[in-house]
């Protein structure tokens, strides 16, 4: 079985976030990027399927040189090659374009991706790589198993999970769940070094159109005061809910 698993690179959370340029651009200064957690949850699986069934792992992103060190990241997990389209990810459907494209040369039974990134959280790249390889889609995965040439798959729905069956070449948004995150690997040393003499190929996009674009970003405002009520005050409670809060 042949798996390409798609790559966002991301901040970490825990970065602090500012813009520059009149707040029309990302400040990456003093920013931690990780592998997209609903992207390593895949890797994981990928993992699994590798170990356990003989697979083989490639690794896709679009993006920029300033990547590669996630990639890198994720082959020391144990990725086989590593493909970047040397493109600045602008959307979602550009970004998709360019995936489906190396994708179909490749001749993938399955495609992981990320349910969506938690940069802009679009959720839109797996849905549309599947439509442009008319290949089957299965969102919101937190379960997958591959016998032969069909897929089990179970999947979170409103009020509950779903359990669905697809043919291959399928392709799969995943997520929390795919994988414990007990069972997320870290590089060890020996994965480290052998990461470097890995393939990681660069190709040119396609020149795929995006059809958005970010104009200006804007941080969320801070919370205002607190005010404390007596709670024996029940008027001036109901007073603040009602004019200032309006929630009543």
């Amino acid at each position: 079985m042949k798996i390409l698993v798609c790559i966002s690179h991301v901040p970490d959370t825990t970065s602090k976030i500012n813009f520059t340029d009149s707040d029309t651009k990302f400040d990456t200064n003093g920013v931690q990027f990780v592998i997209n957690p609903n992207d390593e949850f895949g890797l994981t699986r990928a993992m699994w399927f590798k170990e356990q069934q003989g697979a083989t792992v490639d690794i896709i992103n679009v993006g920029g040189p300033e990547t590669e060190p996630t990639l890198r990241k994720a082959l020391a997990i144990g990725a086989d090659n590593a493909i970047r389209v040397n493109t600045e990810a602008k959307d979602g459907f550009q970004v998709a374009k360019e995936i489906a494209h190396v994708a179909k040369d490749g001749n993938y039974d399955l495609i992981i991706a990320g349910r969506e990134s938690i940069d802009y959280n679009g959720g839109m790249v797996p849905g549309i790589v599947a439509q442009l390889l008319k290949a089957n889609f299965i969102n919101t995965c937190v379960d997958l198993k591959v016998e032969g040439n069909t897929a089990t798959a179970i999947r979170e729905i409103d009020g509950g999970k779903e359990t669905l069956t697809a043919d291959l070449p399928l392709v799969i948004g995943g997520q929390k769940g795919l994988v414990q995150e007990n069972e997320l690997k870290i590089p060890n040393m020996r994965g480290i070094m052998m990461a470097r003499q890995k393939p990681l190929n660069v190709v040119e996009p396609q020149g795929a159109q995006a059809f958005s674009n970010a104009e200006k970003f804007e941080k969320p405002a801070p919370k205002g005061a607190v005010k404390l009520v007596d709670k024996d005050n029940l008027d001036e409670l109901i007073n603040l809910l009602h004019n200032e809060a309006k929630v009543i």
